[in-house]
């Protein structure tokens, strides 16, 4: 049976080679290996409807809508090159190194990138509109995406008003707001952080609504926003304590991009579970972890980019007690290109839980680990952060490699921290979680 396997991938690959070489680089290879060549109707718009179209519609971020044949045809060589180059979809995790499996996975196939490009190289035909895929219907501009499955927020709290600037450097808001809405302390199960729409979603880049409770107790991060990421549920039987009262902290980083707007709004979706229900588990949702200015330096201190230079920096934290991980965000400016998640368990053992590779400072994603696959770790566990900077020309997005490049908040200065999903458990729990873990992979394993 290996052999042939071995013989059929040997014809195939055969055929590959015979297409390219002889000019059918529009034709594909099904799995009989016959040639077959892309339409749009029954191979692309399935692609471009599953991975694209949420943000390329007229009230999405995307420049322009993926969404009829008359809107895709005259972009073919660009979804061909950007697709190729998988600057498209936004998905820059590493994709042969640490967890693959994720809840919000954006990335392409090969396949899919290959449908693409033979579809381009094809003369990007239209074939036979009875082929094209249902409708699918998308959400208004100014909707709460968590509202599909949760229903309309239970409380809503709202920024002060900006006056957002067309062009210049980038802006900060941090105005503080009364909490107001809960008669007593509440259990959050979801929250979602929403710019204006439309001007918003163009020009608010990253922010945070942090509650300061009126006792002066700990700060409580209700939502954390970037561009790729404005909202996080926990997971069943978990969530966050909310005191009743204080005020909210906002802090809204805006980017000018040539428009300017008066009484700019963010908003902040709260959902919370029943009243006098108490989960099971309780998390502080994301928490950073710094890569910089660690063992008693001032933050960002020794963020140091020689012009045309690259550093590497890197940051430990030992977990005090068990932890599961949920998501991964790396934060860095222009010159950020890489940041890689290790877990140095107690024994000695290393392994890379994530790595992205690829960062663009444009995107502040959160990759959501899949409930079968996240990290459940051990009391006494180190975390260490790695984070690559690349201030030379071949970073595509780096604004002026001739300057030393030192810590800062504007986007042409660097940062560098990582925003982790965590839930932090007691040992039974953790004992519990492994345990569960084991009977899912043995079941895996019969099947």
């Amino acid at each position: 049976m290996n052999s042939y396997r071995q013989t059929h991938r040997g014809s195939i690959l055969q055929l590959a080679v015979f297409l390219v070489l002889t000019g059918f680089a529009g034709s594909m290879l099904a799995q009989d290996g016959s040639a077959f060549a892309p339409v749009y109707a029954r191979d692309v718009a399935p692609i471009l409807q599953q991975k694209c179209v949420s943000c390329h519609n007229p009230d999405g971020i995307g420049p322009m809508p993926l969404q009829t044949y008359q809107q895709v045809r005259p972009f073919a060589a660009l979804i061909k090159d950007r697709t190729g180059k998988r600057m498209m979809p936004p998905w820059h995790n590493d994709p042969t190194t640490g967890i693959q499996q994720f809840k919000n996975d954006a990335s392409l196939s090969e396949q899919q990138i290959a449908t693409l490009a033979a579809w381009a190289d094809g003369g990007a035909p239209e074939g036979d509109p009875a082929n094209l895929p249902a409708p699918i219907q998308l959400l208004a501009g100014g909707a709460w995406h968590l509202a599909e499955e949760l229903g309309p927020p239970d409380l809503i709290i709202k920024s002060r008003p900006y006056d957002v600037i067309a062009n210049g450097q980038d802006q900060w808001w941090t105005p503080d707001v009364p909490f107001e809405g809960l008669e007593s302390d509440r259990w959050l199960r979801a929250a979602e952080f929403k710019p204006s729409y439309p001007l918003g979603k163009k020009v608010v880049h990253h922010g945070h609504a942090v509650l300061q409770p009126a006792d002066g107790g700990r700060a409580v991060a209700l939502a954390r926003y970037g561009v790729g990421k404005s909202w996080e549920m926990y997971p069943q039987g978990t969530g966050m304590l909310v005191p009743a009262g204080g005020n909210i902290a906002w802090n809204l980083h805006y980017f000018p991009v040539g428009i300017e707007g008066e009484d700019d709004v963010v908003e902040v979706g709260l959902w919370f579970y029943p009243e006098g229900q108490q989960p099971e588990l309780v998390t502080n949702g994301e928490s950073m972890f710094r890569v910089d200015g660690l063992n008693g330096m001032a933050r960002g201190q020794d963020i140091i980019i020689p012009p045309h230079g690259y550093q590497v920096l890197q940051g430990t934290h030992v977990l005090q007690s068990p932890a599961v991980l949920h998501s991964f965000r790396p934060h860095m400016h222009m010159r950020g290109k890489v940041m890689t998640m290790t877990a140095i368990y107690p024994d000695g053992r290393r392994e890379v839980l994530s790595q992205v590779n690829k960062y663009n400072h444009t995107w502040q994603i959160a990759y959501i680990y899949a409930d079968e696959v996240k990290p459940i770790l051990p009391r006494g566990t180190v975390l260490q952060f790695t984070t690559v900077f690349d201030n030379t020309a071949n970073n595509p997005i780096n604004p002026d490699p001739n300057q030393w490049v030192v810590f800062g908040r504007r986007g042409v200065d660097e940062m560098s921290h990582a925003w982790v999903g965590i839930t932090y458990i007691d040992e039974e729990q953790y004992v519990q979680a492994i345990a569960q873990r084991r009977a899912y992979q043995e079941t895996l394993s019969l099947n």
